[in-house]
């Protein structure tokens, strides 16, 4: 409960006192201002009650804020491991093919010719 909710609550007691005081005295000004009171407190407490709940969710926000951005960096630093991965096994792929086709080099030769006949015939205008 922070302030506004204390201080509006007890001016709307107040106001009930007053109220009820100015009915007992029959003091009609008593009774209004008794009246008055109570809206205005009543309206303070609700004031209050949203500053309150607005605060709670501006907390509420930041946490979540500060959830995603762990979560962020947790997805950055995976990334970054898959790329480390890609880029080993890139390297090792490459290397793999280097001497392939370094000890075979007629079917490395007629692979090439192949897939550039299949290239040529594919990238022709009429087939």
């Amino acid at each position: 409960m922070n302030r506004d909710q204390f201080r509006g609550a007890s001016r709307h007691i107040k106001g009930r006192a007053q109220t009820a005081l100015g009915g007992v005295a029959g003091d009609p000004v008593r009774q209004m201002r008794g009246a008055v009171n109570q809206v205005a407190g009543g309206a303070q407490y609700a004031y209050g009650s949203a500053r309150d709940r607005a605060e709670d969710l501006a907390r509420d926000g930041r946490h979540i804020a500060h959830a995603a951005r762990e979560r962020a960096d947790n997805w950055i630093e995976d990334g970054r491991h898959a790329v480390g991965e890609a880029r080993r096994h890139g390297r090792e792929y490459g290397r793999r093919a280097v001497r392939y086709a370094e000890t075979h080099r007629i079917s490395t030769l007629l692979g090439l010719v192949a897939t550039a006949f299949a290239l040529g015939w594919l990238a022709r205008p009429t087939r």
